[in-house]
């Protein structure tokens, strides 16, 4: 328990401290945020605020991990080490994105295969690498590696894994529309993956998680940041995430349930961000197949914006779905622990 106060501690104090350098840092440089037109008409005004302010969260949670092996004699393991490497490998795709929009002064960064191919390079690279250099479970799972346990086998594994990636990146990356949205929806679903994670650890016999002391202290860090960050991101936002931060979260999430054996219960941990990219798909298809709109505008925080919500509405609402989501899913976690015997 020790490493992971640590982690979460230290990684909250660096990230709550440099983000507050790193807005300063950034207005004198001028980095700040252009805005999308087709956006409701409030957003406008946040236009030049700074942006790419998920570089603090990375570094600090990369801080915290390592702040969190000093105590006690943790090592670092490979598995954790890879989740880290795929974490920050995900946030320098996205630093990309957002330099170019800043550079461009227009919300166009990488085009869409760029963005992508820098993905699935990060994606596959984590991937074949936890099957070659690792001990992880190859089969597709919902609470532990034998439940429901079907065998992918390692290239199955592999091409489940990028899609899981490239799938968890984009949703989070579509939920970061407004101020503190993102940031605190991912507080949530870190905070559950440390105590599965943690929970793996005492039960090591039960979960096959060899690695899962070292996979918590990578999501305490990574709560640790995103609080901090979130400080200043909270509405009205003095800096925003970018996809620097948004396809970090996202690259972290995915990765931890892979790593984990969680895969089939990350759309209960995330639902948020599931609903949000199901609008965005929903959207899309039905003014392609039938030329009308289901919702006002996609992504669906934008829908309850121009229906009237409040932006600090919007954000407390979804934020309740997402502690619920959160709830369900330990919720369903612990049911399978007891039937798994674990506590007899």
């Amino acid at each position: 328990m020790v490493p992971l106060l640590i982690a979460g501690a230290i990684s909250l104090a660096c990230s709550l401290l440099g983000t507050r350098y790193l807005i300063d840092w950034l207005r004198a440089h001028r980095v700040g945020q252009p805005i999308h037109e087709d956006v409701p008409d409030g957003h406008v005004t946040k236009a030049g605020t700074p942006t790419m302010g998920g570089v603090a969260i990375v570094v600090a949670a990369v801080t915290g991990y390592a702040a969190g092996h000093v105590h006690g004699g943790l090592v670092f393991t490979r598995t954790g080490v890879l989740v880290m490497l795929a974490i920050a490998g995900a946030a320098v795709v996205g630093a990309f994105d957002d330099w170019i929009k800043v550079v461009n002064e227009r919300n166009l960064g990488l085009s869409k295969r760029a963005k992508m191919g820098g993905l699935l390079v990060v994606a596959v690279g984590f991937a074949t690498a936890c099957v070659a250099w690792t001990d992880v479970e190859t089969t597709l799972s919902f609470t532990r590696w034998d439940e429901p346990g079907w065998q992918l086998t390692e290239v199955g594994w592999v091409v489940f894994a990028v899609l899981l990636i490239a799938g968890t990146t984009n949703a989070v990356n579509l939920t970061d529309g407004l101020d503190g949205l993102a940031a605190g929806a991912s507080i949530y679903a870190f905070i559950t993956m440390t105590i599965i994670a943690f929970w793996a650890f005492r039960h090591e016999s039960v979960y096959q998680v060899h690695h899962a002391l070292d996979l918590a202290v990578i999501s305490a860090a990574m709560v640790g940041g995103i609080t901090g960050f979130l400080w200043w991101n909270a509405p009205p936002a003095q800096i925003f995430m970018g996809d620097t931060g948004s396809l970090a979260i996202g690259s972290g999430l995915a990765t931890l349930a892979l790593t984990l054996n969680v895969q089939l219960l990350l759309p209960i941990i995330g639902a948020l961000f599931v609903f949000e990219t199901l609008s965005v798909i929903v959207q899309v298809g039905s003014f392609r197949l039938f030329g009308r709109r289901v919702f006002r505008m996609a992504p669906a925080h934008h829908h309850f914006e121009l229906g009237g919500w409040p932006e600090t509405t919007v954000i407390i609402r979804f934020w309740i779905l997402a502690i619920m989501s959160m709830a369900v899913a330990l919720g369903l976690f612990y049911a399978d622990s007891i039937s798994a015997g674990v506590l007899d």
